[in-house]
């Protein structure tokens, strides 16, 4: 407790936002503004729960960029998951999947209609469910970013291990770095800096933003998730912008190093490889994803079971594709707290517990 409280400390965060104040006004009396792209679902949730953006002056602007996972799995993921669980697939799947709505349905309308879809707490429940089931092919929605891509790339090796040959995984996994620069090349968007997301870089470390600074780059500020965490790193932006630099800072050192986890990137490597992978909002990005590498590939959903994940279809009048990309905030969508609530969602962005959107309707209306 006494940790959380130095991070939330009134009096600091008063003298922060002075500071940033300041070096707002530095920046205003050049003709400048600050748009910063906060690149983490968890961050988005955090700056919308404590008001950050509320205390910042008018030039600094903060969007929301692809930082969710959920979200920024395209339409056609889900419609695959869809035709193996019509196949009498056993899919097993984290909740946050369960009523994200492919081209047609949602997972959870599949399972009404009498499909066997099961929501798990922890990748290993995929494998118990396989040895349960040893009659039953089961598949495991495999998402996330490389937060979370370790552990769940471990199933391959303890499904090998074991002996196990009825559990495969159907992977979209996203890697980070590429899509910044996706974002930072495309003319239509004014990105002046990256706060970097926490979770992923204590596993790629703060080296990996190297390739993005420099001349041709902009600044990229790793922070935590509390209020001055965030305030600091908004500071550290400032900084650079004010100084005309684009460098990496790490203000998030008690957690993220240089290197980053080598024991779970290894992990990784061992086990997958690069591909071109397609993102909602952000189109085909060159090497931004990791598919199951062909010495594992019995444990492929997609070649085991020889299944194409196409784009899809995305919900009519949904515009979380423009959200994910940060041309708008999720209050310009006409949808939003109108035909779409996080009771009654209609895209991922609300549906997701990390969806700009969703952070926006819990706290920012």
């Amino acid at each position: 407790m006494k940790y959380i409280d130095g991070f939330r400390n009134p009096a600091a965060a008063s003298r922060l936002r002075e500071r940033i104040t300041d070096l707002a006004g530095t920046l205003k009396r050049s003709g400048r503004t600050a748009t910063i792209m906060e690149v983490c679902g968890t961050h988005t949730m955090a700056i919308a729960r404590f008001g950050i953006r509320d205390i910042l002056p008018d030039n600094v602007d903060l969007i929301s960029g692809p930082g969710c996972p959920v979200c920024v799995t395209e339409p056609g993921y889900i419609d695959a998951a869809i035709t193996l669980a019509k196949k009498d697939a056993m899919i097993v799947t984290f909740g946050d999947m369960i009523n994200v709505p492919g081209s047609d349905m949602t997972l959870a309308q599949c399972r009404a209609q009498g499909a066997s879809i099961e929501v798990a707490y922890s990748p290993s429940s995929a494998v118990a469910l396989a040895q349960q089931h040893p009659d039953r092919e089961v598949v495991f929605l495999a998402i996330g970013f490389e937060t979370t891509i370790a552990p769940v790339t471990t199933l391959v090796g303890t499904a090998a291990g074991k002996g196990i040959r009825n559990l495969s995984l159907l992977t979209a996994f996203k890697l980070v770095p590429p899509a910044l620069k996706v974002l930072m090349a495309d003319p239509t968007l004014e990105i002046d800096a990256f706060l970097c997301p926490a979770h992923v870089s204590a596993i790629i470390g703060s080296d990996a933003y190297i390739p993005y600074t420099g001349p041709k780059g902009v600044p990229c500020v790793i922070a935590g998730f509390e209020p001055l965490d965030i305030l600091l790193g908004i500071e550290g932006i400032l900084k650079q912008l004010i100084n005309e630099k684009a460098e990496v800072e790490n203000q998030y050192n008690r957690v993220v190093r240089p290197e980053g986890n080598i024991k779970a990137k290894k992990l990784m490597e061992k086990y997958l490889q690069p591909v071109d992978a397609r993102w909602r909002g952000l189109g085909l990005v060159t090497n931004s994803g990791l598919e199951i590498r062909r010495e594992y590939e019995t444990f492929d959903a997609r070649k085991k079971h020889n299944i194409k994940i196409r784009k899809g279809k995305e919900p009519a009048g949904c515009l979380c594709g423009d959200v994910i990309k940060g041309k708008l905030k999720p209050t310009a969508c006409p949808l939003f707290a109108a035909g779409c609530t996080p009771d009654h969602a209609v895209g991922p962005c609300m549906i997701s517990s990390e969806g700009s959107c969703a952070a926006y309707y819990k706290y920012s209306r």
